[in-house]
């Protein structure tokens, strides 16, 4: 019988300083891993150092793989938020010794949390808690299954790592209440935006776009976050957020303060930007202020356009409370019966269909609730109005899908599109003239939070104020921009130009059109292309891109298009052009169960003159989008290079044929090892900079609030690395915080574009182990565990250095920002010592752009 030779760990001497640090803490699990490792890496055999340590061998075995595979990184557990309410040893040795020996239930290759919770009697949260703490993978398991954890049974040491319950803030050598509160964090941002409809130095229709932006997002955060955290709170199952509040909390903090900011939304518009609209010939007018004529007007429209689609709904003991339908504005109208004596409530829905501020003459508006209301009378003729007052309801809209017993996700979807209407209300504004007795009553019929009651100045709904920010005034604009087409050379077809060479491109510095949509255009027409595969998130309605793959397909070329459909908000218009593709005869694939699908990717497979096959691709950040794309920064990789080839032909062999494939040459996948590779490279520069050599964190997304992440960065800043976080949105991480952070700088940019790259950049350039990513996943639990993500590394050395020059130019002091500090607080630096601006980083980058030639 053979014996296995157990290697040798050669450890580097920051891996060793550091590992040594770990093993002098006097408990914790991560001690003890450190001293295993430690003991292993001086030749001792497993059975010695498990006697030592008091474990089995099969644990010293396991830690020791898991730090051959993802060094120092390796040896955490990745927190999480949410503190189960209590799960027993016995009932993680029950989920742990069905998942790696009984066979799953009928029809299943595998267990899943519904199955298993179902079998347990435990929460599928907890389910997959135990196997996300255990190590344990139950794909890996059931009939037919092969790799790494095939026969493995359970150890203790398994059993106590898979009942784990870490409360938020309680790593070890780490100090709790290290988070920031994320719902806190995402009003911060809206605020942000906020400023710069504030900011009279923006072009006056663009402060106005910025308050129906700020509108929007609100309405949203109210519809997913807020009303995610209710329903939780109500069903008995409020999730401990890492920052540590108790749910209740952060629930009255985030009504709170997203009070005080709408307040200021509406005094923003009322009290600065109506009339500074009024100064440059643009009125908001409220009907006592339309002069007779424009009155007369309005009286016709209303008579052939307004009327007919109007239905007033009477309160009274033979007509229920009518449902209000969420984000619709409303007339509740207190009515008189003189016959009777009777006083009743009716209510009166705006209809959605007519714009939101009516013209009434040239840049003159009034909205429409007021058009109405000056003809109550006639909706309620032979009664006596007595009172009228506008208010606005907001419901949930996040889809609830259970994919484990749903075989026709498009059906599903669309049956649960039509129960949106129903679900309950989460917030009610209300005119700030509104009685108590009509507030009352809706509060009561709504079953509303009082503290989700907000009182404000008319109008309301100021999402429709992009409606004025379209007028055609370009003095009150932006500059006009026209985006670069000079990333690929016009004279040049395009497979030889990324041949021989990667482009990378900058939207919308770079034209999308002449760069992304070309490549799709010219694989359609090309003769010589097999195959295009293509995942598709978000696009619009008109868009080429979809007519590019049907007409491919048409042509006889295999088209496979993954099709996110529970892209949120975008549904229906995604189930609406998925069967577009169908029909025209596209492999439509709708990703893996339990997974989004938002990685951005696009393969293209093309016989070569000589007979040979070449594969071409585009990694993106962004969605292929051709609105957006000139609305969003984003960058994308074109290029030919064989190891993306292959590293995309294995990822849509997953997505496609749910191969279990994990490692890959160029790319870093989500959920399977996006974020350990990650860690890895943060644990790789800390331990360059520990050893005296250069080391350097650079990283660029939308949100960060992954635990573990920020948690791998306050050890970086611990251990001396510098670490600038360029951030749009929610930041869960405390910067310059005294012996945890001080080497953290976190700056945001918001303005003309949305930011909306994701960039990962390690090390200063030059330096062994320095890499720069870009791709679709952003720093969060969504992006991270629960998403189809992809991460491409750059190699050429004009595109890392454009890359890192880019940070070093959005952190640079010179550079107009919004600066966070350790207690949460962002503060705008826009103005230098004497008060004149800062350097517009958009703006910089469009001059920049026009002068760039041609890659090829």
């Amino acid at each position: 019988m053979a014996v296995r030779t157990e290697e040798r760990l050669v450890l580097s001497t920051g891996e060793r300083e550091r590992l040594a640090e770990w093993a002098a803490q006097d408990r914790g699990r991560l001690a003890a891993r450190a001293a295993i490792i430690l003991a292993s890496a001086e030749g001792r055999p497993d059975a010695e150092v498990a006697a030592k340590a008091g474990v089995s061998r099969a644990t010293v075995a396991k830690w020791r793989a898991r730090f051959a595979a993802a060094r120092l990184a390796g040896l955490r557990d990745a927190p999480r938020p949410g503190t189960p309410r209590k799960i027993t040893n016995e009932q993680v040795r029950e989920v742990l010794a069905r998942t790696l020996g009984e066979a799953p239930p009928a029809g299943r290759d595998h267990w899943t949390t519904r199955t298993m919770a179902a079998a347990t009697g435990l929460s599928q949260s907890a389910v997959s808690r135990i196997w996300r703490s255990a190590g344990v993978d139950p794909e890996r398991y059931g009939p037919g299954a092969t790799g790494d954890n095939k026969g493995v049974s359970v150890d203790e040491d398994m059993v106590r790592h898979g009942g784990q319950t870490r409360l938020a803030g309680t790593e070890p050598g780490l100090p709790p209440g290290r988070f920031l509160d994320r719902e806190e964090s995402w009003l911060r941002f809206n605020q942000r935006v906020l400023e710069l409809a504030e900011d009279e130095n923006v072009p006056l229709l663009e402060r106005v776009r910025f308050l129906s932006i700020f509108a929007t997002n609100l309405d949203e955060f109210f519809m997913v976050r807020v009303a995610g955290r209710i329903r939780r709170m109500a069903t008995g199952l409020p999730v401990e957020g890492a920052s540590g509040l108790p749910p209740g909390q952060i629930l009255a903090n985030t009504l709170e303060t997203a009070r005080e900011l709408s307040l200021r939304h509406a005094e923003c518009f009322g009290n600065e930007v109506m009339p500074a609209l009024a100064e440059q010939g643009i009125e908001i007018l409220r009907w006592k202020e339309l002069s007779a004529a424009e009155q007369e007007e309005l009286h016709r429209l209303f008579r052939e356009r307004i009327y007919p689609v109007l239905t007033p709904l009477l309160v009274d003991p033979a007509h229920p409370f009518p449902y209000i339908s969420g984000l619709s504005l409303s007339l509740a109208v207190m009515i008189a019966d003189a016959r009777t004596g009777a006083t009743m409530f009716a209510r009166v829905k705006v209809p959605a269909l007519l714009p939101r501020f009516l013209t009434v003459a040239r840049r003159r508006f009034v909205p429409l609730e007021d058009v109405i209301a000056a003809h109550l009378t006639e909706l309620f003729a032979g009664l006596d109005i007595l009172e009228h007052h506008v208010f606005r309801v907001t419901r949930t809209r996040d889809l609830e899908v259970d994919e484990d017993v749903t075989e026709d996700l498009m059906q599903s979807l669309e049956r649960e599109l039509q129960k949106r209407r129903f679900e309950p209300a989460v917030r009610l504004e209300v005119e700030d003239s509104i009685s108590s007795d009509v507030l009352d009553k809706l509060v009561t019929e709504l079953d509303v939070d009082h503290r989700a009651v907000y009182h404000l100045p008319a109008p309301l709904d100021l999402s429709g104020l992009s409606v004025i920010a379209d007028e055609d005034l370009p003095r009150l604009k932006y500059p006009p921009f026209v985006p670069s087409e000079s990333a690929l050379p016009k004279d040049t077809d395009i497979f030889t130009t990324l041949a021989r060479q990667d482009v990378l491109v900058h939207h919308p510095y770079d034209s999308f059109t002449t760069s992304v949509e070309r490549l799709i255009d010219a694989a359609a027409a090309d003769p010589g292309v097999l195959a295009i595969k293509q995942t598709l998130y978000r696009t619009s309605d008109t868009s080429t891109i979809v007519d590019a793959l049907i007409d491919a397909a048409e042509a006889g070329k295999q088209v496979v298009v993954v099709v996110e459909l529970k892209a949120r908000f975008d549904e229906r218009a995604n189930i609406s052009w998925a069967r577009k593709l169908e029909e025209a005869g596209c492999h439509v694939v709708y990703g893996i169960v339990g997974l989004k699908t938002h990685c951005k990717m696009v393969l293209v497979v093309r016989e070569e003159p000589d007979g040979t096959l070449r594969r071409y691709c585009h990694i993106g950040t962004g969605n292929y989008h051709p609105t957006t794309a000139r609305l969003y920064e984003d960058f994308g990789l074109l290029t030919a290079e064989r190891t993306v080839g292959e590293d995309a032909t294995d990822l849509f062999n997953h997505l496609t044929g749910y191969s279990r494939k994990s490692a890959y040459r160029r790319f870093l996948v989500a959920p399977a090892g996006l974020r350990a590779g990650l860690l890895e490279r943060i644990e790789q520069q800390v331990a360059r900079h520990l050893a005296g050599e250069p080391a350097r964190i650079q990283l660029k997304c939308n949100s960060i609030i992954d635990e573990a992440i920020i948690d791998a960065l306050y050890r970086a800043s611990i251990a001396g690395v510098p670490v600038d976080l360029w951030v749009r949105g929610i930041c869960g991480l405390r910067p310059q915080l005294p012996g945890l952070s001080e080497t953290i700088r976190v700056r945001s940019i918001l303005g003309r574009f949305l930011e909306h790259s994701r960039i990962y950049a390690f090390g200063l350039g030059d330096d062994p182990g320095s890499e720069v990513w870009i791709g679709s996943a952003d720093l969060m639990h969504r992006n991270l565990d629960r998403r189809v993500e992809a991460l491409v590394r750059v190699t050429d050395p004009a595109q890392l250095a454009e890359l890192r020059g880019l940070i070093d130019l959005a952190m640079d002091e010179s550079t107009a920002s919004w600066w966070l500090s350790g207690d949460g607080t962002w503060t705008r630096h826009h103005l230098d010592s004497d008060g004149n601006q800062l350097r517009d980083l958009q703006q910089y980058l469009i001059a920049r752009r026009r002068a760039r030639p041609a890659d090829g």
